[in-house]
């Protein structure tokens, strides 16, 4: 039988039987897999170390008869051990899978491996605020998917004017002008710069740790309405 190799990282880990395991897996050009791993839950297993999530790797396997695959190899190349050292990274790294894998289906584009392999790079470096990465996460994710947020004018047509307040309409996706509201010109200034760089190209901007403190409640709350997660 012929053998395919992929790098991939893992979604989902299944205990099957007395020392089998279900792996979901999601590759950069062969979509999202589902794998047999035969044996791995035995102490003296080969392929433990190398399925754990926060990882990239290479793996050899065969194709199934049904919709699993058997997994034969599995070499680790990337480990972003840095990620279970902070719970809220970890929560967050958990929460960028589960996000990924609710939302796509199995023939998944190379940009959605992509954009994982990415956030959990920026959630192991501890120099780049969490929240910053969670804002870029998310509009990444918004970006995918057609649905970004109006960042080009106001609720009214207008251009972002410094002095404005604004607020958020969940349902038109703008900001709209309001006395106290919520949100500066500044604010939707990171939301762009986001759109256009990664998280290391923005660490250095004034008050953007703030800022994006600030942002990710909404991002959030856009999230949950928009895109059900």
């Amino acid at each position: 039988m012929k053998q395919h190799v992929s790098s991939a990282i893992v979604l989902k880990r299944t205990n099957y039987g007395e020392a089998d395991r279900i792996i979901q897996v999601i590759t950069p050009n062969q979509g999202k897999l589902s794998l047999m791993v035969k044996g791995v839950r035995k102490v003296n297993s080969k392929l433990a170390g190398s399925i754990e999530l926060f990882c990239i790797i290479d793996i050899t396997y065969l194709l199934g008869r049904g919709s699993i695959d058997r997994l034969i190899t599995a070499r680790l190349k990337k480990h972003f051990s840095n990620i279970v050292k902070d719970l809220d990274r970890t929560n967050s790294g958990y929460d960028f899978i589960k996000i990924i894998n609710k939302i796509t289906e199995d023939e998944v584009e190379e940009e959605w491996f992509s954009l994982l392999s990415d956030s959990m790079s920026f959630l192991d470096d501890f120099s780049i605020n969490l929240d910053l990465v969670r804002v870029w996460f998310y509009l990444s994710v918004f970006m995918i998917m057609g649905n970004t947020p109006n960042l080009s004018k106001d609720s009214l047509g207008n251009e972002f004017k410094e002095k404005q307040e604004y607020d958020f309409d969940l349902e038109t996706m703008s900001f709209t002008p309001k006395e106290k509201g919520s949100y500066v010109a500044n604010h939707i200034k990171i939301l762009k710069l986001a759109n256009q760089f990664q998280p290391t190209k923005m660490v250095n901007i004034q008050n953007c740790e703030k800022l994006s403190n600030d942002l990710y409640p909404l991002i959030r709350s856009i999230a949950k309405t928009n895109l059900d997660i």
